[in-house]
Protein backbone atom coordinates (compact mmCIF):
# COMPACT_ATOMS: atom_id res chain seq x y z
CA UNK A 1 0.00 0.00 0.00
CA UNK A 2 1.47 3.08 -0.75
CA UNK A 3 0.93 6.55 1.33
CA UNK A 4 1.52 10.31 1.21
CA UNK A 5 -0.29 13.36 2.31
CA UNK A 6 -1.38 16.53 0.95
CA UNK A 7 -3.12 20.08 2.10
CA UNK A 8 -5.43 22.47 0.07
CA UNK A 9 -6.56 25.81 1.15
CA UNK A 10 -10.11 26.90 2.19
CA UNK A 11 -12.23 30.07 1.93
CA UNK A 12 -13.55 31.06 5.06
CA UNK A 13 -12.88 30.71 8.75
CA UNK A 14 -16.11 28.48 10.08
CA UNK A 15 -15.10 25.35 9.14
CA UNK A 16 -13.92 23.44 12.41
CA UNK A 17 -11.67 21.44 10.28
CA UNK A 18 -9.70 24.38 8.71
CA UNK A 19 -6.10 25.27 10.72
CA UNK A 20 -2.83 26.71 9.33
CA UNK A 21 -0.10 24.43 8.93
CA UNK A 22 2.63 23.70 6.88
CA UNK A 23 1.26 24.64 3.49
CA UNK A 24 1.97 22.70 0.41
CA UNK A 25 0.22 25.37 -1.72
CA UNK A 26 2.44 27.82 -0.76
CA UNK A 27 0.51 30.04 0.69
CA UNK A 28 1.59 30.68 4.14
CA UNK A 29 -0.91 31.86 6.57
CA UNK A 30 -3.73 30.84 5.49
CA UNK A 31 -6.07 28.54 6.53
CA UNK A 32 -6.16 24.68 4.99
CA UNK A 33 -6.83 20.87 5.28
CA UNK A 34 -4.92 18.01 5.42
CA UNK A 35 -5.29 14.47 3.77
CA UNK A 36 -4.07 11.27 3.54
CA UNK A 37 -4.34 9.44 0.18
CA UNK A 38 -3.90 5.39 -0.02
CA UNK A 39 -3.15 3.47 -3.20
CA UNK A 40 -2.31 -0.21 -4.39
CA UNK A 41 0.99 -0.85 -6.22
CA UNK A 42 -0.07 0.37 -9.26
CA UNK A 43 -0.96 4.11 -8.35
CA UNK A 44 -5.41 3.15 -8.03
CA UNK A 45 -6.89 5.12 -5.51
CA UNK A 46 -8.14 2.51 -2.49
CA UNK A 47 -9.25 5.28 0.36
CA UNK A 48 -9.08 9.26 1.33
CA UNK A 49 -9.42 10.47 4.48
CA UNK A 50 -9.66 14.29 5.77
CA UNK A 51 -7.71 15.39 9.04
CA UNK A 52 -6.96 19.18 10.96
CA UNK A 53 -5.14 21.38 8.45
CA UNK A 54 -2.51 21.57 11.60
CA UNK A 55 -1.92 17.93 11.69
CA UNK A 56 1.78 16.64 11.18
CA UNK A 57 2.53 13.94 7.82
CA UNK A 58 3.47 11.36 11.07
CA UNK A 59 0.76 11.50 12.97
CA UNK A 60 -1.94 10.33 10.11
CA UNK A 61 -0.16 6.94 9.82
CA UNK A 62 -1.85 5.67 13.18
CA UNK A 63 -5.43 5.76 11.37
CA UNK A 64 -4.38 4.60 8.05
CA UNK A 65 -2.97 1.67 9.77
CA UNK A 66 -6.40 0.85 11.68
CA UNK A 67 -8.50 1.00 8.46
CA UNK A 68 -5.83 -1.06 6.88
CA UNK A 69 -6.25 -3.54 9.77
CA UNK A 70 -10.23 -3.35 10.35
CA UNK A 71 -11.56 -2.43 7.17
CA UNK A 72 -9.68 -3.94 4.47
CA UNK A 73 -8.69 -7.48 6.56
CA UNK A 74 -5.77 -8.06 4.22
CA UNK A 75 -3.29 -11.05 5.67
CA UNK A 76 0.28 -9.22 4.92
CA UNK A 77 0.20 -5.62 4.71
CA UNK A 78 3.65 -3.79 3.34
CA UNK A 79 3.56 0.11 3.78
CA UNK A 80 5.50 2.51 1.42
CA UNK A 81 6.02 5.71 2.88
CA UNK A 82 8.53 8.53 2.43
CA UNK A 83 11.31 9.74 4.83
CA UNK A 84 8.98 12.43 6.34
CA UNK A 85 5.82 10.02 7.06
CA UNK A 86 6.90 6.43 8.81
CA UNK A 87 9.89 8.25 11.15
CA UNK A 88 11.29 6.17 14.03
CA UNK A 89 8.70 7.37 16.29
CA UNK A 90 5.75 6.39 14.08
CA UNK A 91 7.62 2.70 13.36
CA UNK A 92 7.90 2.10 16.86
CA UNK A 93 4.35 3.02 18.35
CA UNK A 94 2.56 2.49 15.46
CA UNK A 95 4.08 -0.23 12.72
CA UNK A 96 5.71 -2.09 14.52
CA UNK A 97 2.57 -2.85 16.71
CA UNK A 98 0.39 -3.63 14.15
CA UNK A 99 2.39 -6.02 12.48
CA UNK A 100 3.17 -4.58 9.31
CA UNK A 101 6.31 -4.21 6.93
CA UNK A 102 7.11 -0.98 5.67
CA UNK A 103 9.21 0.60 2.98
CA UNK A 104 10.83 4.19 3.84
CA UNK A 105 13.62 5.89 3.32
CA UNK A 106 16.62 7.44 5.80
CA UNK A 107 16.75 11.00 6.18
CA UNK A 108 20.04 12.97 5.39
CA UNK A 109 21.05 13.27 8.65
CA UNK A 110 21.10 9.51 9.21
CA UNK A 111 23.20 8.99 6.11
CA UNK A 112 25.81 10.86 7.24
CA UNK A 113 25.92 8.59 10.55
CA UNK A 114 26.10 5.89 8.61
CA UNK A 115 29.34 7.24 6.20
CA UNK A 116 30.93 8.58 9.53
CA UNK A 117 30.97 5.20 11.03
CA UNK A 118 31.73 3.55 8.27
CA UNK A 119 28.66 1.65 7.71
CA UNK A 120 28.57 2.86 4.14
CA UNK A 121 31.91 2.46 2.40
CA UNK A 122 31.82 4.79 -0.88
CA UNK A 123 33.99 1.98 -2.44
CA UNK A 124 31.72 -0.36 -2.73
CA UNK A 125 29.80 1.79 -5.79
CA UNK A 126 32.97 1.38 -7.68
CA UNK A 127 31.35 -1.56 -10.22
CA UNK A 128 27.79 -0.99 -9.16
CA UNK A 129 24.99 1.73 -7.94
CA UNK A 130 23.34 -0.34 -5.17
CA UNK A 131 24.20 -2.38 -2.28
CA UNK A 132 22.32 -4.24 0.79
CA UNK A 133 24.25 -3.71 4.47
CA UNK A 134 23.01 -3.55 7.88
CA UNK A 135 23.58 -1.51 10.93
CA UNK A 136 23.46 -1.98 14.80
CA UNK A 137 21.45 1.32 14.73
CA UNK A 138 18.81 -0.53 12.70
CA UNK A 139 18.56 -4.50 14.25
CA UNK A 140 16.78 -6.44 11.95
CA UNK A 141 15.95 -4.08 9.40
CA UNK A 142 17.54 -4.07 5.60
CA UNK A 143 19.13 -1.18 4.78
CA UNK A 144 19.91 -0.66 0.67
CA UNK A 145 21.86 2.23 -0.17
CA UNK A 146 21.76 3.55 -3.72
CA UNK A 147 23.93 5.83 -5.56
CA UNK A 148 23.06 7.64 -8.98
CA UNK A 149 25.90 9.03 -10.60
CA UNK A 150 23.89 10.81 -13.09
CA UNK A 151 22.22 12.68 -9.73
CA UNK A 152 25.83 12.96 -8.29
CA UNK A 153 27.09 15.16 -11.11
CA UNK A 154 24.00 17.52 -11.83
CA UNK A 155 23.72 18.24 -7.67
CA UNK A 156 27.62 18.76 -7.92
CA UNK A 157 27.30 21.39 -11.07
CA UNK A 158 23.98 22.94 -9.10
CA UNK A 159 25.82 23.16 -6.08
CA UNK A 160 29.40 24.65 -7.81
CA UNK A 161 27.07 26.92 -10.25
CA UNK A 162 25.45 28.11 -6.46
CA UNK A 163 28.74 28.72 -4.63
CA UNK A 164 30.21 30.73 -7.77
CA UNK A 165 27.16 33.05 -7.83
CA UNK A 166 27.55 34.11 -4.49
CA UNK A 167 31.42 34.25 -4.84
CA UNK A 168 30.51 36.53 -7.38
CA UNK A 169 28.19 38.67 -5.33
CA UNK A 170 30.50 38.68 -2.79
CA UNK A 171 33.25 39.85 -4.38
CA UNK A 172 31.16 43.35 -5.35
CA UNK A 173 30.33 43.79 -1.76
CA UNK A 174 33.64 43.40 -1.18
CA UNK A 175 35.00 45.89 -3.67
CA UNK A 176 32.16 48.66 -2.28
CA UNK A 177 33.99 48.09 0.76
CA UNK A 178 37.42 48.91 -0.57
CA UNK A 179 36.47 51.67 -2.89
CA UNK A 180 38.11 55.26 -2.23
CA UNK A 181 35.04 56.59 -2.85
CA UNK A 182 32.15 56.29 -0.58
CA UNK A 183 32.70 53.09 0.90
CA UNK A 184 30.43 50.88 2.35
CA UNK A 185 31.45 51.11 6.01
CA UNK A 186 29.87 49.82 9.17
CA UNK A 187 29.83 45.71 10.42
CA UNK A 188 26.09 46.01 10.66
CA UNK A 189 25.92 47.47 7.27
CA UNK A 190 28.11 45.33 5.46
CA UNK A 191 26.64 41.93 7.48
CA UNK A 192 23.03 43.10 5.91
CA UNK A 193 24.81 43.06 2.06
CA UNK A 194 26.47 39.95 2.88
CA UNK A 195 23.06 38.05 5.02
CA UNK A 196 21.19 39.32 1.34
CA UNK A 197 23.32 37.65 -0.90
CA UNK A 198 24.19 34.62 1.01
CA UNK A 199 20.68 33.90 2.42
CA UNK A 200 19.57 34.35 -1.45
CA UNK A 201 21.19 31.02 -2.54
CA UNK A 202 21.22 28.95 0.73
CA UNK A 203 24.74 28.52 1.17
CA UNK A 204 26.16 30.54 3.93
CA UNK A 205 26.94 26.96 5.76
CA UNK A 206 30.11 26.80 3.13
CA UNK A 207 31.80 30.36 3.39
CA UNK A 208 33.97 31.51 5.88
CA UNK A 209 33.48 34.78 7.20
CA UNK A 210 35.39 37.91 8.42
CA UNK A 211 33.95 40.86 8.70
CA UNK A 212 34.55 44.52 10.24
CA UNK A 213 34.10 47.93 10.28
CA UNK A 214 36.41 48.36 7.27
CA UNK A 215 36.81 44.92 5.88
CA UNK A 216 35.21 41.84 4.65
CA UNK A 217 36.57 38.61 4.01
CA UNK A 218 35.06 35.34 2.55
CA UNK A 219 36.41 31.97 1.60
CA UNK A 220 35.10 28.68 0.77
CA UNK A 221 34.68 26.04 3.44
CA UNK A 222 36.37 23.07 1.42
CA UNK A 223 36.59 20.56 3.47
CA UNK A 224 32.15 21.17 4.30
CA UNK A 225 31.88 21.20 0.76
CA UNK A 226 33.46 17.77 0.07
CA UNK A 227 31.67 16.21 3.07
CA UNK A 228 28.46 17.00 1.70
CA UNK A 229 29.94 16.62 -2.11
CA UNK A 230 30.19 12.66 -0.71
CA UNK A 231 26.48 12.07 -0.18
CA UNK A 232 25.79 13.21 -3.55
CA UNK A 233 23.21 11.19 -5.55
CA UNK A 234 22.96 8.90 -2.32
CA UNK A 235 19.88 7.44 -0.69
CA UNK A 236 19.23 5.31 1.29
CA UNK A 237 16.36 2.35 1.03
CA UNK A 238 15.09 0.97 4.64
CA UNK A 239 12.65 -2.17 4.99
CA UNK A 240 11.75 -4.25 7.86
CA UNK A 241 11.30 -7.11 5.17
CA UNK A 242 14.07 -9.99 4.14
CA UNK A 243 15.60 -10.37 1.04
CA UNK A 244 13.48 -13.88 0.66
CA UNK A 245 10.36 -11.73 0.32
CA UNK A 246 11.76 -8.83 -1.68
CA UNK A 247 15.52 -8.75 -3.24
CA UNK A 248 16.79 -5.33 -2.94
CA UNK A 249 16.24 -4.26 -6.88
CA UNK A 250 11.97 -4.80 -5.65
CA UNK A 251 12.01 -2.64 -2.50
CA UNK A 252 13.71 0.16 -3.96
CA UNK A 253 11.43 0.02 -7.35
CA UNK A 254 8.40 -0.20 -4.31
CA UNK A 255 10.07 2.93 -2.86
CA UNK A 256 9.98 4.77 -6.00
CA UNK A 257 6.64 3.74 -7.00
CA UNK A 258 5.85 6.58 -4.17
CA UNK A 259 5.77 8.75 -7.09
CA UNK A 260 2.53 7.31 -8.25
CA UNK A 261 1.06 8.86 -4.95
CA UNK A 262 2.43 11.98 -6.09
CA UNK A 263 0.59 11.93 -9.26
CA UNK A 264 -2.39 11.23 -7.93
CA UNK A 265 -2.09 14.72 -6.08
CA UNK A 266 -1.16 16.65 -9.09
CA UNK A 267 -4.56 15.20 -10.69
CA UNK A 268 -6.43 15.84 -7.89
CA UNK A 269 -5.27 19.68 -7.04
CA UNK A 270 -3.65 21.28 -10.03
CA UNK A 271 -4.14 19.31 -13.43
CA UNK A 272 -8.49 18.02 -13.79
CA UNK A 273 -10.03 17.76 -10.73
CA UNK A 274 -8.55 20.97 -8.66
CA UNK A 275 -10.12 20.24 -5.27
CA UNK A 276 -9.16 23.42 -3.94
CA UNK A 277 -10.13 25.98 -2.72
CA UNK A 278 -12.77 24.32 -0.89
CA UNK A 279 -15.56 26.30 -0.44
CA UNK A 280 -17.65 24.42 2.55
CA UNK A 281 -17.69 25.08 5.97
CA UNK A 282 -18.85 22.06 7.34
CA UNK A 283 -16.65 19.39 8.20
CA UNK A 284 -19.06 16.67 6.58
CA UNK A 285 -19.33 18.56 3.32
CA UNK A 286 -15.38 18.88 3.53
CA UNK A 287 -14.88 15.53 3.90
CA UNK A 288 -17.86 14.67 1.01
CA UNK A 289 -15.94 17.29 -1.42
CA UNK A 290 -12.63 15.41 -1.26
CA UNK A 291 -13.82 12.12 -1.13
CA UNK A 292 -16.19 13.15 -4.06
CA UNK A 293 -12.66 14.19 -5.87
CA UNK A 294 -11.24 10.38 -4.85
CA UNK A 295 -13.56 8.76 -6.56
CA UNK A 296 -13.79 11.35 -9.96
CA UNK A 297 -9.66 10.73 -9.71
CA UNK A 298 -10.88 6.72 -9.27
CA UNK A 299 -12.59 7.17 -12.71
CA UNK A 300 -9.80 8.84 -14.59
CA UNK A 301 -6.82 6.60 -13.18
CA UNK A 302 -9.83 3.36 -14.74
CA UNK A 303 -10.23 5.51 -17.62
CA UNK A 304 -6.56 6.70 -18.46
CA UNK A 305 -5.80 2.84 -17.80
CA UNK A 306 -7.79 2.31 -21.08
CA UNK A 307 -7.04 5.03 -23.05
CA UNK A 308 -3.35 4.68 -22.78
CA UNK A 309 -3.23 3.51 -26.54
CA UNK A 310 -4.67 6.82 -28.16
CA UNK A 311 -2.49 8.73 -25.18
CA UNK A 312 1.04 10.15 -24.80
CA UNK A 313 1.27 7.22 -22.08
CA UNK A 314 3.83 4.63 -22.18
CA UNK A 315 1.94 1.12 -23.07
CA UNK A 316 5.19 -1.16 -23.21
CA UNK A 317 6.34 -1.12 -19.55
CA UNK A 318 8.19 -4.36 -19.93
CA UNK A 319 10.54 -2.74 -23.02
CA UNK A 320 10.71 0.04 -21.14
CA UNK A 321 12.48 -1.77 -18.21
CA UNK A 322 14.71 -3.48 -20.26
CA UNK A 323 16.01 -0.78 -21.36
CA UNK A 324 17.10 0.34 -18.13
CA UNK A 325 20.40 -0.36 -17.07
CA UNK A 326 19.41 -0.48 -12.85
CA UNK A 327 16.80 0.38 -10.99
CA UNK A 328 18.90 3.19 -9.59
CA UNK A 329 18.73 4.83 -13.14
CA UNK A 330 16.93 6.94 -14.56
CA UNK A 331 13.67 5.72 -16.19
CA UNK A 332 13.38 5.14 -19.86
CA UNK A 333 10.49 5.20 -22.45
CA UNK A 334 9.80 2.29 -24.27
CA UNK A 335 10.14 2.69 -28.35
CA UNK A 336 6.17 2.75 -28.13
CA UNK A 337 6.22 5.76 -26.30
CA UNK A 338 9.06 6.92 -28.68
CA UNK A 339 7.75 6.66 -31.73
CA UNK A 340 4.04 8.22 -30.44
CA UNK A 341 6.11 11.12 -28.96
CA UNK A 342 8.22 11.76 -32.12
CA UNK A 343 5.13 11.13 -35.10
CA UNK A 344 2.38 12.65 -32.86
CA UNK A 345 0.10 9.64 -34.36
CA UNK A 346 -0.90 6.23 -32.33
CA UNK A 347 -0.34 2.40 -33.76
CA UNK A 348 -3.73 2.99 -36.09
CA UNK A 349 -2.55 6.50 -37.77
CA UNK A 350 -4.85 8.39 -35.15
CA UNK A 351 -3.13 11.71 -33.46
CA UNK A 352 -2.02 11.18 -29.71
CA UNK A 353 -3.80 13.07 -27.12
CA UNK A 354 -3.37 13.82 -23.60
CA UNK A 355 -5.83 13.08 -21.33
CA UNK A 356 -7.10 17.35 -21.11
CA UNK A 357 -7.34 17.52 -25.13
CA UNK A 358 -8.86 13.72 -25.54
CA UNK A 359 -11.79 14.46 -23.17
CA UNK A 360 -12.05 18.18 -25.25
CA UNK A 361 -12.44 16.12 -28.39
CA UNK A 362 -14.92 13.86 -26.76
CA UNK A 363 -17.17 16.49 -25.38
CA UNK A 364 -17.94 17.95 -28.74
CA UNK A 365 -20.10 15.12 -29.33
CA UNK A 366 -23.74 16.05 -29.15
CA UNK A 367 -27.30 15.39 -28.64
CA UNK A 368 -29.73 17.21 -30.34
CA UNK A 369 -33.78 17.26 -29.89
CA UNK A 370 -35.65 18.04 -32.50
CA UNK A 371 -39.24 18.95 -32.64
CA UNK A 372 -40.89 19.71 -36.05
CA UNK A 373 -44.42 21.63 -36.69
CA UNK A 374 -45.51 18.71 -38.07
CA UNK A 375 -44.78 16.25 -35.14
CA UNK A 376 -44.42 18.78 -32.13
CA UNK A 377 -45.38 15.79 -29.10
CA UNK A 378 -42.75 13.86 -30.60
CA UNK A 379 -39.64 14.89 -30.48
CA UNK A 380 -36.89 12.92 -32.28
CA UNK A 381 -33.46 12.80 -30.34
CA UNK A 382 -30.14 13.06 -33.12
CA UNK A 383 -26.29 11.97 -31.83
CA UNK A 384 -23.68 13.92 -34.02
CA UNK A 385 -21.81 10.65 -35.60
CA UNK A 386 -18.66 10.44 -33.77
CA UNK A 387 -15.24 11.25 -34.91
CA UNK A 388 -13.08 7.90 -35.84
CA UNK A 389 -10.72 9.06 -32.86
CA UNK A 390 -13.88 9.60 -31.03
CA UNK A 391 -15.23 5.78 -32.39
CA UNK A 392 -11.88 4.40 -31.53
CA UNK A 393 -11.80 6.17 -27.60
CA UNK A 394 -15.22 5.11 -27.31
CA UNK A 395 -14.26 1.12 -28.39
CA UNK A 396 -11.37 1.59 -25.68
CA UNK A 397 -13.89 2.15 -22.97
CA UNK A 398 -16.46 0.01 -24.09
CA UNK A 399 -18.94 2.61 -23.97
CA UNK A 400 -21.78 1.88 -27.16
CA UNK A 401 -22.51 5.30 -29.04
Amino acid sequence: MLYDVSSSYMEGRCCPLAKRGYSRDGRKGTLQITYGLLCAPDGCPIAIEVFDGNTGDPMTLATQIEKLKQRFKLDHVVLVGDRGMITEARITEDVRSAGLDWITALRAPAIKDLLGSGAIQLSLFDQRDMASITAPDFPGERLIVCRNPDLAAERTRKRQDLLAATERDLARIQASVARKRDPLRGTAEIALAVGAVINKRKVAKHFDLEITDSTLRFARKTDQIAAEAATDGLYVVRTSLPAEALDDAATVRGYKSLALVERAFRCIKTMDLQVRPVHHWLADRVRAHVFLCMLAFYLEWHMRQRLAPMLFDDTDKHAAEALRESVVAQAQRSPVAVRKQTTGLTEDGLPVHSFQTLLADLATLARNTVVTAMTPGYPLTVVTRPTVVQHKAFELLGVGV
